[in-house]
């Protein structure tokens, strides 16, 4: 399909904003009655309870082409997506070794801009900072939202509206 190539990406981290690490208030657990969301398997982690299917269907509603960028790598399609109703997504495949990228960079940074190749996008995760987001503003030609999440509560309605708006100063509203 035209155009679809230009869609935004959201590089998506796991733990932290999909998995809050406070367990989330009752309304916002893990429910097997989502809709497109299979139950879940026993994985031995009890923090996946804490994934909240309505975060798959509010990222699958944004338009955005999604992707893991997360050290869960495959097993984020494997054990997370069925649990959010996600399909399989992209998964970044990181470099090995373990490369400080100096000047307090996150050392996703450079890496996901290299990915996102020259594609504007959005990367939700809970250990960015000002340092990463004036990286990225310095290096990437196209717009990026570097948007940090907080690591005790997880995606929250704030969280969608910020990137709700921002997509559609970039006329890519869902």
């Amino acid at each position: 399909m035209p155009g679809l190539t230009h869609r935004p990406l959201i590089f998506l981290d796991v733990d932290g904003p999909l998995i809050p690490f406070r367990a989330r208030p009752d309304g916002r657990r893990s429910s097997l009655s989502g809709a497109g969301t299979q139950p879940p398997e026993r994985t031995g982690n009890p923090l996946l309870d804490r994934l909240d299917p309505r975060d798959g269907r509010r990222l699958l509603a944004l338009g955005c082409e999604l992707v893991w960028a997360t050290t869960w790598m495959a097993d984020a399609n494997e054990i997370v997506a069925p649990r959010l109703g996600l399909p399989d997504l992209p998964v970044v495949d990181w470099p090995d070794g373990d490369q400080d990228p100096g000047r307090g960079l996150h050392w996703k940074t450079v890496f996901l801009t290299q990915w996102a190749a020259g594609r504007s996008f959005v990367w939700l995760d809970d250990e960015t900072t000002d340092a990463d987001q004036r990286w990225v503003m310095a290096h990437h030609p196209a717009r990026a939202l570097l948007h940090r999440v907080d690591p005790y509560t997880g995606l929250t309605e704030a969280d969608f509206s910020v990137i709700g708006q921002w997509l559609a100063q970039n006329g890519n509203a869902a």
